[in-house]
């Protein structure tokens, strides 16, 4: 195997678990978000451990990520954040997943393959409300006919109503409250129809964290499990981060270098030269590249560790291969660990510091290791 791997630390998601209930209460439920491939970290490995703690609900975007964690062996709730697609309903019955509804035609859908499944009770699913975001959900026009349907569906019950925040990490928001005010309205709505939801959940890992009023019974962090937090903000004060909450990243992204060369001064290296060595330089390979999620803005600027020291990237990194100064570095060896992300002998890389030099978000710096990354549980 190419020596390029991802290590996913089991007591990392556990401690990180344990300081998210803490600080939100034992009485809000954790729906543990583990779509995109639990970002990057591995779904079903993750959310087997997650499980293991106890766990019961966890979000992914649709029906494919919900079977891929039947698949692996997950028992409990998982809620499809971003609903279903024509013609997967009875697929949703049959893997006992549960829907979210952001449009009347998955209404209409659902009873009728609820019906067609013969359920000795009725099935149970989430409605997904567009309180501000202007995304998915239903607005607060079709509101009373989301309701109506749902009132005349004898398959159906309405298990849980929620909707997700634009700017939650911006703390004095106008429009977070104006989102929060809707969320309200339309649940008192669907309180006075009749209907008792038994979950309402509003907050992502944001929201979670940042914003108790936004917590309402279940909350749905994310990022926050994996060891990773936004920055909090508000309009009119300096950045703030508040409150705080003690996690750990979970990800550790590793290779070894796989070739060392000594080079001239004035020797360019890479795709168009845009590196020129300055000295007589020792640099060495790495087999990791755009091709296995490592970001290309990272040309030219990013470093990592080895050996306790930090060697930066020289010139651009290409498709399955970037070029790394390890000229201060006189015992450097074939097959040294190179740390790409995470801790190694006293220094550290996150996915921050990624994401800064990127001009990015850390979401997407863990979305992106590609498939061809192998992950491995660690403890």
């Amino acid at each position: 195997m190419r020596p390029i791997w991802a290590e996913i630390s089991r007591s990392a998601l556990r401690h990180n678990l344990k300081a998210i209930q803490q600080h939100i209460g034992p009485k809000v439920t954790i729906c543990a978000v583990v779509k995109a491939d639990a970002y990057g970290h591995g779904s079903v490995g993750c959310a087997r451990v997650l499980e293991g703690e106890g766990v019961q609900w966890f979000g992914v975007t649709g029906t494919e990520e919900g079977v891929r964690l039947r698949d692996g062996g997950i028992h409990g709730r998982v809620l499809l954040l971003s609903g279903f697609w024509q013609g997967e309903a009875e697929e949703v019955i049959h893997q006992r997943l549960t829907p979210a509804t952001y449009d009347l035609w998955q209404i209409t859908a659902l009873e009728g393959a609820a019906a067609k499944a013969n359920l000795p009770e009725p099935f149970r699913f989430h409605l997904k409300l567009d309180t501000g975001m202007s995304r998915l959900g239903i607005s607060m026009t079709d509101l009373p006919k989301a309701i109506d349907q749902i009132r005349q569906s004898p398959h159906l019950k309405l298990e849980g109503v929620f909707s997700h925040l634009a700017s939650a990490e911006v703390l004095d928001s106008a429009a977070m409250a104006e989102q929060e005010a809707n969320f309200e309205y339309a649940n008192e709505e669907i309180s006075a129809a009749g209907l008792k939801p038994e979950f309402l959940h509003l907050a992502n890992t944001s929201g979670t964290i940042g914003r108790p009023e936004a917590r309402f019974n279940m909350v749905r962090p994310g990022l926050a499990l994996y060891g990773y937090t936004l920055p909090f903000m508000r309009n009119h004060a300096p950045t703030t981060v508040f409150p705080y909450v003690d996690l750990k990243p979970a990800l550790s992204w590793k290779t070894r270098i796989v070739s060392l060369r000594d080079l001239p001064a004035g020797r360019p290296v890479g795709y168009g030269g845009t590196y020129v060595t300055t000295r007589p330089t020792r640099i060495g390979v790495l087999p990791v590249g755009y091709a296995d999620g490592l970001n290309r803005a990272l040309s030219g600027k990013g470093r990592f560790h080895t050996r306790g020291c930090q060697v930066p990237i020289l010139g651009r990194v290409s498709m399955d291969l970037t070029v790394v100064d390890v000229t201060d570095i006189p015992n450097a060896e074939l097959g040294d660990e190179v740390c790409l992300i995470g801790g190694f002998n006293g220094c550290s890389v996150t996915a921050w510091d990624h994401a800064k030099l990127a001009h990015t978000i850390p979401y997407e710096i863990l979305c992106n290791i590609s498939k061809r990354v192998l992950r491995q549980m660690v403890d």
